[in-house]
């Protein structure tokens, strides 16, 4: 499939013939303090996406600018859509629906970036994959990397979560823990990919990591039967699967297999909320410090800030911020009234639903969007649950704690 790059912010078009990463003239530009520059739309071909339209049916990889030689060597996607018939009811949305894409292979969204990010690299005969994370992205890309015969480099701050770290060292990636937060991590992954080579496969700086995490729209799109929900609920770190979720919804419109964007609200944590106060401002600037117990949604300069926010306008949707005592509440509540364990990144948009939901039709079809396994990160619900004391294995000691909160 024939594509080509532009530029989110002077719209500079570059072609598709080599590994390329920021616009070259944004790029420096950029301005301390302020959101990257420069980062990279992919954009098909209009004969192609028109072409789609002749299909019986489309899938993601109908849209995808690069196929794995072997999909399931690693397959990624078709994940659950729930019908959530408690939450419903309880809150009066009968179209609700929670979209899980913890059941992905290494247990979150990012899994679709880095089948993409796989699919380029072994296009492109690169055997390195070099990247920095605070968890999800790292250990997606090392599953990846295992499953396709690539080495995986890793910088991660060392308070990322143990559970994380510990699946990118199965899955046999080299992972580098450093004294400092995210952004210093993504800073020292850029110095080693420019100075001994290897794919960088940095959020939005590559831009294949945002058009691969735009599949879940497509899948969004099939599993309502071929059409468009009205409202998507999105945790917001970067910026990155907003604009993937965007993108997606973006490029069915522009096949002509749906009319309308749906309204995608982009939900953050109060103390990460860069994002949410460049809509609201106009201003596109970093925060001192993001200090969230969502650890995948805490950025203080977020990478995809500028392609978010002109999305976000486009689709006209909205920001939202959420307390992480908000993030825990609807944590425990998916698990109680859903059946789902999510991580607090993910839990995140449950919890914007339940603050915006006054603000909605409630008639509408309304997708949450679920980002993150809970296994990955124990440690964020340890104090919230008390394991029972043993009991003597006879039937008269059970009934006291029939009558106990477990929780």
């Amino acid at each position: 499939m024939k594509f080509s790059y532009r530029c989110t912010d002077c719209g500079a078009e570059y072609p598709d013939d080599s590994i390329r990463y920021l616009c070259e003239k944004c790029a420096h530009e950029q301005i301390a303090g302020e959101f990257q520059k420069g980062v990279l739309e992919t954009v098909l071909d209009p004969e192609y996406l028109a072409s789609l339209k002749n299909k019986p049916a489309v899938t993601a990889e109908d849209f995808l600018v690069y196929q794995l030689p072997n999909a399931t060597a690693y397959p990624v996607g078709n994940t659950p859509f729930i019908a959530p018939e408690k939450l419903r009811r309880q809150y009066g949305f009968p179209n609700l629906f929670l979209k899980n894409d913890g059941a992905n292979p290494s247990g979150s969204l990012k899994d679709r970036a880095s089948q993409l990010v796989a699919a380029q690299a072994l296009y492109h005969n690169e055997k390195t994959v070099v990247l920095a994370s605070t968890g999800n992205a790292g250990s997606a890309m090392a599953c990846a990397g295992a499953a396709l015969g690539l080495k995986i480099i890793l910088f991660v701050p060392a308070t990322a979560p143990k559970a994380k770290l510990m699946q990118s060292v199965l899955y046999g990636a080299t992972v580098i823990p450093i004294y400092g937060t995210y952004d210093d991590a993504f800073k020292l992954s850029i110095e080693y990919t420019q100075k001994f080579g290897g794919i960088n496969r940095n959020t939005a700086y590559n831009p294949l990591t945002i058009e691969g995490k735009k599949t879940v729209s497509i899948e969004i799109f099939n599993q309502l039967n071929q059409s468009t929900p009205d409202v998507v609920f999105v945790p917001v770190g970067d910026g990155v699967i907003y604009a993937g979720v965007y993108k997606g919804f973006a490029d069915l419109v522009n096949a002509g297999l749906i009319e309308k964007m749906p309204q995608i609200v982009g939900v953050q944590s109060v103390g990460s909320n860069a994002i949410a106060k460049a809509f609201q401002s106009g201003k596109m600037l970093a925060i001192d410090k993001a200090t969230t117990t969502a650890d995948s949604i805490s950025v203080a300069s977020p990478a995809n800030g500028h392609m978010a926010v002109k999305f976000m306008r486009a689709c006209q949707g909205w920001a939202t911020e959420v307390s992480d005592t908000d993030i825990t509440r609807a944590q425990l509540q998916l698990c109680k009234d859903a059946g789902v364990f999510v991580e607090p990144a993910a839990a995140a948009a449950w919890a914007g639903f339940l603050k915006d939901r006054n603000k909605i039709d409630p008639s509408q079809k309304i997708v949450v969007l679920l980002t993150g396994l809970g296994f990955k990160d124990l440690a964020a619900v340890e104090k919230m649950v008390t394991i029972p004391e043993s009991i003597e294995p006879e039937l008269r000691k059970i009934q006291p704690r029939m009558n106990t909160n477990r929780r």
